[in-house]
């Protein structure tokens, strides 16, 4: 593969570190205050209570609704645990993958908001370009220690 200015396996690695950037930023950009408050979950909750689909409103109902302080904390920490994963390059294919289970769950979850779906269909697009091209292979500490060779 020919490229300008990096190789190949250099630009799939600054692709993953812009995955990883893309998530800390989802993280930074909280008002923590307001979301361990409870201030998302409300706010997904009154997205769900919308939702075309039962299942949704049903799945949100059971399981995440009666739980607000614990879903934000997960949220959050899921957001920050894959942007540090990713932008450093540890347990990469574990951070993609669950990285893209997350962007599917919000792209279900806002299947109304065309914002929303862009940005969830274009990190799930990464992730899934990042995993099926082993984007770890290069600039990571998963290639340092000798993790998931190639």
């Amino acid at each position: 593969m020919q490229t300008i200015w990096l190789d190949g396996p250099e630009w799939l690695a600054v692709l993953r570190i812009g995955l990883g950037l893309w998530w800390l930023e989802s993280w930074r950009h909280k008002d923590k205050k307001d979301w361990f408050a409870g201030g998302g979950i409300t706010w997904a909750a009154g997205v769900a209570a919308r939702h075309r689909w039962s299942a949704v409103r049903t799945g949100f109902d059971r399981i995440v609704k009666p739980r607000p302080r614990l879903m934000a904390y997960v949220v959050a920490s899921a957001e920050l645990a894959l942007g540090l994963g990713l932008t450093v390059g540890f347990l990469t294919p574990v951070a993609l993958a669950c990285g893209l289970v997350l962007n599917l769950l919000y792209l279900v979850l806002m299947i109304h908001d065309w914002g929303e779906q862009g940005q969830n269909l274009m990190m799930a697009l990464i992730s899934v370009t990042g995993l099926l091209a082993m984007s770890w292979q290069t600039w990571s500490l998963d290639s340092a220690l000798g993790l998931f060779p190639g």
